[in-house]
Protein backbone atom coordinates (compact mmCIF):
# COMPACT_ATOMS: atom_id res chain seq x y z
CA UNK A 1 0.00 0.00 0.00
CA UNK A 2 1.32 3.42 -0.95
CA UNK A 3 1.99 6.06 1.64
CA UNK A 4 3.94 5.98 4.89
CA UNK A 5 4.27 2.54 6.47
CA UNK A 6 2.27 3.03 9.68
CA UNK A 7 3.31 -0.37 11.01
CA UNK A 8 6.98 0.52 10.62
CA UNK A 9 6.47 3.87 12.34
CA UNK A 10 4.66 2.15 15.22
CA UNK A 11 7.39 -0.41 15.94
CA UNK A 12 10.32 1.94 15.35
CA UNK A 13 8.95 4.81 17.47
CA UNK A 14 7.67 2.66 20.31
CA UNK A 15 7.62 5.37 22.96
CA UNK A 16 5.47 7.57 20.71
CA UNK A 17 3.14 4.65 19.99
CA UNK A 18 2.77 3.90 23.69
CA UNK A 19 1.96 7.55 24.31
CA UNK A 20 -0.76 7.44 21.65
CA UNK A 21 -2.22 4.27 23.17
CA UNK A 22 -2.46 5.87 26.60
CA UNK A 23 -3.79 9.11 25.10
CA UNK A 24 -6.41 7.22 23.08
CA UNK A 25 -7.59 5.22 26.08
CA UNK A 26 -7.72 8.28 28.36
CA UNK A 27 -9.50 10.48 25.83
CA UNK A 28 -11.86 7.64 24.96
CA UNK A 29 -12.76 7.23 28.63
CA UNK A 30 -13.41 10.97 28.87
CA UNK A 31 -15.65 10.83 25.78
CA UNK A 32 -17.47 7.77 27.13
CA UNK A 33 -18.30 9.60 30.37
CA UNK A 34 -19.39 12.81 28.64
CA UNK A 35 -21.42 11.39 25.79
CA UNK A 36 -25.13 12.13 26.10
CA UNK A 37 -27.50 9.28 26.85
CA UNK A 38 -31.04 9.12 25.55
CA UNK A 39 -33.62 6.46 24.74
CA UNK A 40 -34.10 7.48 21.09
CA UNK A 41 -32.09 9.70 18.77
CA UNK A 42 -33.40 13.20 18.31
CA UNK A 43 -35.09 13.92 14.99
CA UNK A 44 -36.99 16.82 13.48
CA UNK A 45 -40.79 16.89 13.53
CA UNK A 46 -41.82 18.37 10.17
CA UNK A 47 -45.35 19.18 11.25
CA UNK A 48 -47.12 22.24 12.63
CA UNK A 49 -50.72 22.83 13.72
CA UNK A 50 -52.95 25.84 13.02
CA UNK A 51 -56.19 26.52 14.88
CA UNK A 52 -58.79 29.27 14.59
CA UNK A 53 -61.97 30.06 16.55
CA UNK A 54 -65.02 31.93 15.22
CA UNK A 55 -67.86 31.91 17.78
CA UNK A 56 -71.23 31.39 16.16
CA UNK A 57 -69.97 30.14 12.79
CA UNK A 58 -71.10 26.84 11.34
CA UNK A 59 -68.74 24.07 10.32
CA UNK A 60 -69.31 24.93 6.64
CA UNK A 61 -68.53 28.59 7.25
CA UNK A 62 -65.35 27.63 9.11
CA UNK A 63 -64.28 25.51 6.15
CA UNK A 64 -65.11 27.98 3.38
CA UNK A 65 -64.16 31.30 4.98
CA UNK A 66 -61.29 30.29 7.30
CA UNK A 67 -59.74 26.93 6.38
CA UNK A 68 -59.82 27.23 2.57
CA UNK A 69 -57.99 30.63 2.37
CA UNK A 70 -55.33 29.42 4.78
CA UNK A 71 -54.83 26.17 2.88
CA UNK A 72 -54.36 28.04 -0.40
CA UNK A 73 -51.60 30.17 1.10
CA UNK A 74 -49.88 27.17 2.69
CA UNK A 75 -49.79 25.42 -0.68
CA UNK A 76 -47.25 28.04 -1.80
CA UNK A 77 -44.59 26.58 0.52
CA UNK A 78 -41.62 24.95 -1.20
CA UNK A 79 -41.81 21.71 0.79
CA UNK A 80 -45.60 21.60 1.17
CA UNK A 81 -47.01 18.07 1.35
CA UNK A 82 -50.60 18.30 2.56
CA UNK A 83 -52.92 19.82 5.15
CA UNK A 84 -55.32 17.78 7.23
CA UNK A 85 -58.28 19.95 8.28
CA UNK A 86 -61.06 19.30 10.78
CA UNK A 87 -63.92 21.81 10.83
CA UNK A 88 -66.67 21.95 13.40
CA UNK A 89 -69.02 24.72 14.53
CA UNK A 90 -66.97 27.65 15.77
CA UNK A 91 -63.56 26.03 15.36
CA UNK A 92 -61.16 24.68 12.76
CA UNK A 93 -57.98 22.67 13.38
CA UNK A 94 -55.38 22.20 10.64
CA UNK A 95 -52.27 20.02 10.59
CA UNK A 96 -49.62 21.09 8.10
CA UNK A 97 -47.31 18.26 6.97
CA UNK A 98 -44.13 19.03 5.05
CA UNK A 99 -42.46 16.69 2.58
CA UNK A 100 -40.41 13.91 4.11
CA UNK A 101 -37.30 15.00 2.19
CA UNK A 102 -37.27 18.42 3.88
CA UNK A 103 -33.71 18.82 5.23
CA UNK A 104 -33.69 19.29 9.02
CA UNK A 105 -31.60 22.46 8.66
CA UNK A 106 -34.39 24.07 6.62
CA UNK A 107 -37.25 23.21 8.99
CA UNK A 108 -37.02 26.47 11.01
CA UNK A 109 -37.02 28.47 7.78
CA UNK A 110 -40.09 26.60 6.49
CA UNK A 111 -41.85 27.15 9.82
CA UNK A 112 -41.10 30.86 9.52
CA UNK A 113 -42.43 30.97 5.94
CA UNK A 114 -45.61 29.19 7.04
CA UNK A 115 -46.10 31.65 9.91
CA UNK A 116 -45.54 34.59 7.56
CA UNK A 117 -48.06 33.38 5.00
CA UNK A 118 -50.65 32.61 7.69
CA UNK A 119 -50.09 36.04 9.24
CA UNK A 120 -50.60 37.74 5.87
CA UNK A 121 -53.83 35.82 5.25
CA UNK A 122 -55.13 36.44 8.79
CA UNK A 123 -55.78 40.08 7.88
CA UNK A 124 -58.32 38.95 5.26
CA UNK A 125 -60.25 36.55 7.50
CA UNK A 126 -63.81 37.53 8.57
CA UNK A 127 -64.22 39.86 11.50
CA UNK A 128 -64.57 38.01 14.77
CA UNK A 129 -62.16 35.17 13.95
CA UNK A 130 -59.78 34.52 16.82
CA UNK A 131 -56.42 33.36 15.54
CA UNK A 132 -54.95 31.65 13.63
CA UNK A 133 -53.11 30.08 16.56
CA UNK A 134 -49.89 28.31 15.46
CA UNK A 135 -48.08 25.58 17.36
CA UNK A 136 -44.74 24.24 16.10
CA UNK A 137 -43.32 23.15 19.47
CA UNK A 138 -45.75 20.39 20.39
CA UNK A 139 -43.12 17.71 19.61
CA UNK A 140 -41.30 18.17 22.93
CA UNK A 141 -40.59 14.76 24.44
CA UNK A 142 -41.09 14.51 28.19
CA UNK A 143 -38.17 12.96 30.01
CA UNK A 144 -40.04 12.58 33.29
CA UNK A 145 -43.66 13.20 34.34
CA UNK A 146 -44.91 13.66 37.91
CA UNK A 147 -48.51 13.55 39.15
CA UNK A 148 -49.37 16.11 41.83
CA UNK A 149 -52.52 15.26 43.81
CA UNK A 150 -54.27 16.47 46.97
CA UNK A 151 -57.65 15.65 48.37
CA UNK A 152 -60.05 18.47 49.29
CA UNK A 153 -57.68 21.16 48.01
CA UNK A 154 -58.97 23.84 45.61
CA UNK A 155 -57.57 23.57 42.11
CA UNK A 156 -56.22 27.09 42.34
CA UNK A 157 -54.02 26.23 45.32
CA UNK A 158 -52.88 22.97 43.73
CA UNK A 159 -51.92 24.92 40.60
CA UNK A 160 -49.85 27.32 42.73
CA UNK A 161 -47.96 24.38 44.22
CA UNK A 162 -47.41 22.95 40.72
CA UNK A 163 -45.98 26.28 39.61
CA UNK A 164 -43.52 26.21 42.52
CA UNK A 165 -42.49 22.69 41.51
CA UNK A 166 -41.99 23.90 37.95
CA UNK A 167 -39.52 26.52 39.16
CA UNK A 168 -37.75 23.95 41.36
CA UNK A 169 -37.28 21.49 38.51
CA UNK A 170 -36.10 24.25 36.16
CA UNK A 171 -33.17 24.74 38.53
CA UNK A 172 -31.97 21.17 38.00
CA UNK A 173 -28.97 21.04 35.68
CA UNK A 174 -29.88 19.42 32.39
CA UNK A 175 -33.54 20.49 32.38
CA UNK A 176 -34.56 22.57 29.34
CA UNK A 177 -38.27 23.10 29.97
CA UNK A 178 -40.97 22.18 32.51
CA UNK A 179 -44.69 22.24 31.71
CA UNK A 180 -47.69 22.00 34.01
CA UNK A 181 -50.30 19.79 32.33
CA UNK A 182 -53.99 19.65 33.16
CA UNK A 183 -54.42 23.05 34.81
CA UNK A 184 -57.88 24.46 34.22
CA UNK A 185 -58.01 28.17 33.46
CA UNK A 186 -60.05 30.32 35.85
CA UNK A 187 -63.04 32.17 34.47
CA UNK A 188 -65.55 34.77 35.67
CA UNK A 189 -69.10 33.69 34.81
CA UNK A 190 -71.88 36.27 34.33
CA UNK A 191 -75.38 34.82 34.41
CA UNK A 192 -77.93 37.56 33.53
CA UNK A 193 -81.48 37.37 34.79
CA UNK A 194 -83.77 37.31 31.78
CA UNK A 195 -86.70 38.53 33.90
CA UNK A 196 -84.83 41.58 35.17
CA UNK A 197 -83.44 42.44 31.75
CA UNK A 198 -86.93 42.25 30.24
CA UNK A 199 -88.51 44.27 33.05
CA UNK A 200 -85.92 47.03 32.81
CA UNK A 201 -85.83 46.98 29.03
CA UNK A 202 -82.12 46.22 28.85
CA UNK A 203 -80.88 44.33 25.80
CA UNK A 204 -78.15 41.73 26.37
CA UNK A 205 -75.92 43.69 23.97
CA UNK A 206 -75.96 46.64 26.37
CA UNK A 207 -74.62 44.43 29.15
CA UNK A 208 -71.91 43.00 26.90
CA UNK A 209 -70.97 46.44 25.58
CA UNK A 210 -70.64 47.88 29.07
CA UNK A 211 -68.31 45.07 30.11
CA UNK A 212 -66.21 45.35 26.96
CA UNK A 213 -65.83 49.13 27.20
CA UNK A 214 -64.81 48.89 30.86
CA UNK A 215 -62.32 46.02 30.60
CA UNK A 216 -59.72 48.00 28.65
CA UNK A 217 -56.23 49.33 29.22
CA UNK A 218 -56.33 52.74 27.50
CA UNK A 219 -53.36 55.10 27.13
CA UNK A 220 -54.03 58.47 28.78
CA UNK A 221 -50.86 60.32 27.85
CA UNK A 222 -47.87 61.39 29.93
CA UNK A 223 -46.55 64.45 31.75
CA UNK A 224 -43.05 65.70 30.84
CA UNK A 225 -40.67 66.15 33.75
CA UNK A 226 -37.00 66.78 34.39
CA UNK A 227 -36.50 63.04 34.71
CA UNK A 228 -38.47 60.26 33.10
CA UNK A 229 -41.92 61.15 31.81
CA UNK A 230 -44.78 60.46 34.20
CA UNK A 231 -47.22 58.08 32.56
CA UNK A 232 -50.94 58.64 33.20
CA UNK A 233 -52.96 55.46 33.49
CA UNK A 234 -56.71 55.08 33.93
CA UNK A 235 -57.45 51.81 35.69
CA UNK A 236 -60.21 49.97 33.91
CA UNK A 237 -59.31 46.34 33.60
CA UNK A 238 -61.18 43.93 35.84
CA UNK A 239 -59.18 42.53 38.72
CA UNK A 240 -61.80 40.64 40.74
CA UNK A 241 -65.44 39.63 40.89
CA UNK A 242 -66.45 42.81 42.74
CA UNK A 243 -65.12 44.99 39.92
CA UNK A 244 -67.31 43.14 37.46
CA UNK A 245 -70.36 43.37 39.73
CA UNK A 246 -69.92 47.13 40.16
CA UNK A 247 -69.60 47.88 36.45
CA UNK A 248 -72.12 50.59 35.51
CA UNK A 249 -74.76 50.14 32.80
CA UNK A 250 -76.39 53.29 31.39
CA UNK A 251 -79.86 52.58 29.99
CA UNK A 252 -82.47 55.21 29.14
CA UNK A 253 -80.98 57.74 31.52
CA UNK A 254 -80.73 55.25 34.34
CA UNK A 255 -77.50 53.99 35.89
CA UNK A 256 -77.49 50.39 37.01
CA UNK A 257 -74.80 47.94 38.00
CA UNK A 258 -74.11 44.49 36.59
CA UNK A 259 -74.97 42.91 39.94
CA UNK A 260 -78.46 44.40 39.69
CA UNK A 261 -79.30 42.30 36.64
CA UNK A 262 -76.86 39.37 36.74
CA UNK A 263 -75.10 36.96 39.06
CA UNK A 264 -71.29 37.08 38.89
CA UNK A 265 -69.21 34.10 40.09
CA UNK A 266 -65.65 32.91 39.78
CA UNK A 267 -64.91 29.35 38.64
CA UNK A 268 -63.07 27.24 36.13
CA UNK A 269 -63.67 26.82 32.43
CA UNK A 270 -66.62 24.56 31.88
CA UNK A 271 -66.55 22.30 30.02
CA UNK A 272 -62.83 21.80 30.60
CA UNK A 273 -60.71 21.64 27.45
CA UNK A 274 -58.21 19.28 29.08
CA UNK A 275 -58.36 17.16 32.23
CA UNK A 276 -55.81 14.78 33.77
CA UNK A 277 -56.47 11.88 36.11
CA UNK A 278 -54.02 9.58 37.83
CA UNK A 279 -55.29 6.32 39.32
CA UNK A 280 -58.83 7.59 38.78
CA UNK A 281 -58.36 10.81 40.76
CA UNK A 282 -57.89 14.39 39.45
CA UNK A 283 -54.26 15.46 39.21
CA UNK A 284 -51.90 18.00 37.73
CA UNK A 285 -48.96 16.68 35.75
CA UNK A 286 -45.51 18.27 35.84
CA UNK A 287 -43.59 17.32 32.69
CA UNK A 288 -39.80 17.72 32.54
CA UNK A 289 -38.01 18.06 29.18
CA UNK A 290 -34.28 17.30 28.98
CA UNK A 291 -31.74 19.50 27.27
CA UNK A 292 -30.38 18.21 23.99
CA UNK A 293 -27.30 15.98 24.18
CA UNK A 294 -27.54 15.63 27.95
CA UNK A 295 -26.72 12.51 29.93
CA UNK A 296 -30.14 11.03 30.66
CA UNK A 297 -28.95 8.76 33.47
CA UNK A 298 -27.29 11.70 35.24
CA UNK A 299 -30.44 13.80 34.85
CA UNK A 300 -32.51 10.94 36.26
CA UNK A 301 -30.35 10.86 39.38
CA UNK A 302 -30.53 14.65 39.75
CA UNK A 303 -34.34 14.61 39.40
CA UNK A 304 -34.61 11.81 41.94
CA UNK A 305 -32.60 13.84 44.43
CA UNK A 306 -34.70 16.96 43.83
CA UNK A 307 -37.97 15.00 44.01
CA UNK A 308 -36.95 13.46 47.34
CA UNK A 309 -36.31 16.94 48.73
CA UNK A 310 -39.64 18.22 47.37
CA UNK A 311 -41.64 15.36 48.89
CA UNK A 312 -40.20 16.14 52.31
CA UNK A 313 -41.57 19.69 52.05
CA UNK A 314 -45.07 18.94 50.67
CA UNK A 315 -48.06 19.67 52.92
CA UNK A 316 -49.85 16.78 54.56
CA UNK A 317 -52.29 15.06 52.23
CA UNK A 318 -50.45 16.10 49.05
CA UNK A 319 -48.59 13.48 46.99
CA UNK A 320 -46.07 13.69 44.17
CA UNK A 321 -45.82 10.49 42.12
CA UNK A 322 -43.52 9.82 39.20
CA UNK A 323 -45.54 8.25 36.41
CA UNK A 324 -42.94 8.29 33.61
CA UNK A 325 -39.16 8.00 33.87
CA UNK A 326 -37.14 7.84 30.68
CA UNK A 327 -33.88 7.42 32.60
CA UNK A 328 -34.91 3.85 33.39
CA UNK A 329 -35.27 3.04 29.71
CA UNK A 330 -31.91 4.66 29.01
CA UNK A 331 -30.27 2.73 31.84
CA UNK A 332 -31.79 -0.53 30.56
CA UNK A 333 -30.58 0.07 27.02
CA UNK A 334 -27.15 1.12 28.24
CA UNK A 335 -26.96 -1.88 30.58
CA UNK A 336 -27.96 -4.20 27.73
CA UNK A 337 -25.14 -2.77 25.60
CA UNK A 338 -22.58 -3.25 28.34
CA UNK A 339 -23.78 -6.83 28.92
CA UNK A 340 -23.59 -7.67 25.22
CA UNK A 341 -20.27 -5.89 24.93
CA UNK A 342 -18.85 -7.95 27.79
CA UNK A 343 -20.28 -11.14 26.29
CA UNK A 344 -18.89 -10.34 22.83
CA UNK A 345 -15.50 -9.48 24.27
CA UNK A 346 -15.52 -12.71 26.26
CA UNK A 347 -16.34 -14.71 23.13
CA UNK A 348 -13.55 -12.96 21.22
CA UNK A 349 -11.11 -13.69 24.03
CA UNK A 350 -12.06 -17.34 24.35
CA UNK A 351 -12.07 -18.01 20.60
CA UNK A 352 -8.85 -16.07 20.08
CA UNK A 353 -7.09 -17.76 22.98
CA UNK A 354 -8.20 -21.23 21.90
CA UNK A 355 -7.46 -20.73 18.21
CA UNK A 356 -4.43 -18.45 18.32
CA UNK A 357 -2.83 -19.01 21.69
CA UNK A 358 -2.64 -16.98 24.89
CA UNK A 359 -0.53 -14.03 23.77
CA UNK A 360 -1.84 -13.79 20.24
CA UNK A 361 -5.41 -13.84 21.57
CA UNK A 362 -4.54 -11.13 24.08
CA UNK A 363 -3.27 -8.86 21.30
CA UNK A 364 -6.52 -9.38 19.38
CA UNK A 365 -8.65 -8.69 22.47
CA UNK A 366 -6.80 -5.44 23.21
CA UNK A 367 -7.84 -4.13 19.79
CA UNK A 368 -11.49 -3.90 20.97
CA UNK A 369 -11.11 -1.25 23.73
CA UNK A 370 -8.68 0.73 21.57
CA UNK A 371 -11.18 0.76 18.70
CA UNK A 372 -14.12 1.67 20.92
CA UNK A 373 -12.11 4.49 22.51
CA UNK A 374 -11.53 5.97 19.06
CA UNK A 375 -15.21 5.58 18.16
CA UNK A 376 -16.33 7.33 21.36
CA UNK A 377 -14.03 10.27 20.61
CA UNK A 378 -15.42 10.63 17.08
CA UNK A 379 -18.99 10.37 18.37
CA UNK A 380 -18.34 13.17 20.88
CA UNK A 381 -16.74 15.35 18.21
CA UNK A 382 -19.51 14.80 15.67
CA UNK A 383 -22.44 15.31 18.06
CA UNK A 384 -23.65 11.71 18.38
CA UNK A 385 -24.83 10.29 21.69
CA UNK A 386 -25.71 6.93 23.18
CA UNK A 387 -29.23 5.89 22.16
CA UNK A 388 -30.94 2.79 20.85
CA UNK A 389 -29.58 3.39 17.32
CA UNK A 390 -25.94 4.10 18.16
CA UNK A 391 -25.84 1.37 20.81
CA UNK A 392 -27.32 -1.08 18.32
CA UNK A 393 -24.71 -0.08 15.75
CA UNK A 394 -21.92 -0.58 18.31
CA UNK A 395 -23.26 -4.02 19.21
CA UNK A 396 -23.46 -4.82 15.50
CA UNK A 397 -19.86 -3.69 15.04
CA UNK A 398 -18.42 -5.72 17.92
CA UNK A 399 -18.20 -8.84 15.78
CA UNK A 400 -16.31 -6.94 13.06
CA UNK A 401 -13.84 -4.99 15.18
CA UNK A 402 -11.29 -7.81 15.55
CA UNK A 403 -11.19 -9.01 11.93
CA UNK A 404 -8.40 -6.67 10.84
CA UNK A 405 -6.46 -7.21 14.06
CA UNK A 406 -6.60 -11.00 13.56
CA UNK A 407 -5.33 -10.65 9.99
CA UNK A 408 -2.47 -8.36 11.04
CA UNK A 409 -1.31 -10.45 13.99
CA UNK A 410 -1.63 -13.73 12.06
CA UNK A 411 0.57 -12.29 9.33
CA UNK A 412 3.18 -11.41 11.95
CA UNK A 413 3.08 -14.91 13.40
CA UNK A 414 3.46 -16.52 9.98
CA UNK A 415 6.40 -14.32 9.03
CA UNK A 416 8.10 -15.04 12.34
CA UNK A 417 7.64 -18.77 11.65
CA UNK A 418 9.30 -18.17 8.29
CA UNK A 419 12.35 -16.74 10.04
CA UNK A 420 11.81 -12.97 10.18
CA UNK A 421 12.41 -11.15 13.45
CA UNK A 422 9.42 -9.54 15.10
CA UNK A 423 10.22 -6.01 13.89
CA UNK A 424 10.54 -7.12 10.28
CA UNK A 425 7.40 -9.26 10.59
CA UNK A 426 5.45 -6.29 11.93
CA UNK A 427 6.63 -4.06 9.10
CA UNK A 428 5.78 -6.71 6.50
CA UNK A 429 2.16 -6.82 7.64
CA UNK A 430 1.57 -3.30 6.29
CA UNK A 431 2.61 -4.03 2.73
CA UNK A 432 0.82 -7.37 2.56
CA UNK A 433 -2.46 -6.71 4.37
CA UNK A 434 -3.16 -2.97 4.77
CA UNK A 435 -4.69 -2.38 1.32
CA UNK A 436 -6.85 -5.57 1.24
CA UNK A 437 -8.10 -4.89 4.79
CA UNK A 438 -9.02 -1.31 3.90
CA UNK A 439 -10.82 -2.47 0.76
CA UNK A 440 -12.81 -5.04 2.73
CA UNK A 441 -13.66 -2.42 5.35
CA UNK A 442 -14.94 0.02 2.73
CA UNK A 443 -17.02 -2.70 1.05
CA UNK A 444 -18.68 -3.48 4.40
CA UNK A 445 -19.30 0.21 5.05
CA UNK A 446 -20.95 0.65 1.65
CA UNK A 447 -23.57 -1.89 2.65
CA UNK A 448 -24.94 0.62 5.20
CA UNK A 449 -24.67 3.62 2.86
CA UNK A 450 -28.37 3.98 1.87
CA UNK A 451 -29.63 4.48 5.43
CA UNK A 452 -26.87 6.99 6.16
CA UNK A 453 -27.79 9.33 3.31
CA UNK A 454 -31.55 8.73 3.12
CA UNK A 455 -33.33 12.09 2.75
CA UNK A 456 -36.26 11.19 4.98
CA UNK A 457 -37.35 11.09 8.59
CA UNK A 458 -36.39 7.41 8.73
CA UNK A 459 -32.90 8.30 7.53
CA UNK A 460 -32.63 11.07 10.11
CA UNK A 461 -33.74 8.70 12.88
CA UNK A 462 -31.68 5.63 11.94
CA UNK A 463 -28.85 7.21 9.93
CA UNK A 464 -26.36 6.79 12.76
CA UNK A 465 -26.29 3.06 12.03
CA UNK A 466 -24.20 3.88 8.97
CA UNK A 467 -22.00 6.46 10.65
CA UNK A 468 -21.23 4.52 13.82
CA UNK A 469 -20.51 1.30 11.90
CA UNK A 470 -18.29 3.30 9.54
CA UNK A 471 -16.42 4.90 12.42
CA UNK A 472 -15.97 1.52 14.10
CA UNK A 473 -14.63 -0.29 11.04
CA UNK A 474 -12.32 2.51 9.92
CA UNK A 475 -10.91 2.95 13.43
CA UNK A 476 -10.45 -0.85 13.69
CA UNK A 477 -8.37 -0.68 10.50
CA UNK A 478 -6.16 2.04 11.95
CA UNK A 479 -5.77 0.03 15.16
CA UNK A 480 -4.85 -3.08 13.13
CA UNK A 481 -2.14 -1.40 11.05
CA UNK A 482 -0.70 0.88 13.73
CA UNK A 483 -1.31 -0.37 17.26
CA UNK A 484 -1.57 -4.11 16.66
CA UNK A 485 2.00 -4.45 15.25
CA UNK A 486 3.32 -2.61 18.30
CA UNK A 487 1.34 -4.85 20.65
CA UNK A 488 2.57 -7.88 18.73
CA UNK A 489 6.19 -6.80 19.15
CA UNK A 490 5.64 -6.35 22.88
CA UNK A 491 3.42 -9.35 23.67
CA UNK A 492 4.11 -12.13 21.17
CA UNK A 493 6.30 -14.96 22.50
CA UNK A 494 9.51 -16.10 20.89
CA UNK A 495 8.57 -18.21 17.89
CA UNK A 496 10.99 -20.79 16.54
CA UNK A 497 11.31 -20.62 12.72
CA UNK A 498 9.90 -23.60 10.88
CA UNK A 499 12.52 -25.59 8.98
CA UNK A 500 11.98 -25.13 5.31
CA UNK A 501 10.45 -21.70 5.71
CA UNK A 502 7.44 -20.67 3.66
CA UNK A 503 7.21 -23.85 1.59
CA UNK A 504 7.27 -26.09 4.65
CA UNK A 505 4.50 -24.10 6.36
CA UNK A 506 2.10 -24.37 3.43
CA UNK A 507 3.15 -27.79 2.07
CA UNK A 508 0.32 -29.63 3.79
CA UNK A 509 -2.37 -31.84 2.17
CA UNK A 510 -5.26 -29.67 3.33
CA UNK A 511 -3.64 -26.45 2.17
CA UNK A 512 -2.79 -27.96 -1.21
CA UNK A 513 -6.42 -29.09 -1.56
CA UNK A 514 -7.64 -25.58 -0.68
CA UNK A 515 -5.19 -24.06 -3.16
CA UNK A 516 -6.49 -26.31 -5.96
CA UNK A 517 -10.08 -25.30 -5.24
CA UNK A 518 -9.26 -21.61 -5.15
CA UNK A 519 -7.28 -21.92 -8.39
CA UNK A 520 -10.23 -23.69 -10.03
CA UNK A 521 -12.57 -20.88 -8.98
CA UNK A 522 -10.18 -18.27 -10.35
CA UNK A 523 -9.86 -20.13 -13.63
CA UNK A 524 -13.64 -20.37 -13.96
CA UNK A 525 -14.27 -16.89 -12.63
CA UNK A 526 -17.08 -16.11 -15.09
CA UNK A 527 -19.01 -19.19 -14.06
CA UNK A 528 -18.42 -18.48 -10.36
CA UNK A 529 -19.49 -14.84 -10.76
CA UNK A 530 -22.63 -15.88 -12.63
CA UNK A 531 -23.61 -18.43 -9.98
CA UNK A 532 -22.97 -15.88 -7.24
CA UNK A 533 -25.02 -13.25 -9.02
CA UNK A 534 -27.84 -15.74 -9.60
Amino acid sequence: MRGPNLSAIAVKEQSVTLFFILLLLGTGLFAFINLGRAEDPSFTIKVMTISAVWPGASAEEMRQQVADPLEKRLQELAYYNRVETKSRPGRVDMTLLFKDNLPPALVPEQFYQARKKIGDEALRLPRGVIGPIINDEYSDKYFSIYALQAEDMPERELAQVAEKLRRRYLGVEGVMKVNVIGERAQRIFIEPSIEKLSTLGIAPDALIGALQSQNLVTPAGSVPSAGPNVEIRIPGAFTDVEAVENTAIAVAGRNLMVKDVATVTRGYEDPASFLVRHNGAPALMVGVIMQKRWNGTALGEALLEETTAIKAELPAGMTLTQVADQSRNIANAYGEFMLKFAAALLVVLVVSLLALGWRVGLVVALAVPLTLAGVFIIMLMTGRDFDRITLGALILSLGLLVDDAIIAIEMMVVKMEEGLDRIAAAIYAWGATAAPMLTGTLVTVIGFLPIGFAQSSAGEYAGNIFWVVSFSLLVSWVVAVYFTPYLGVKLLPEIEPVKGGHDAIYATPRYEQLRRRVSACVSSRKLVAGVTFG
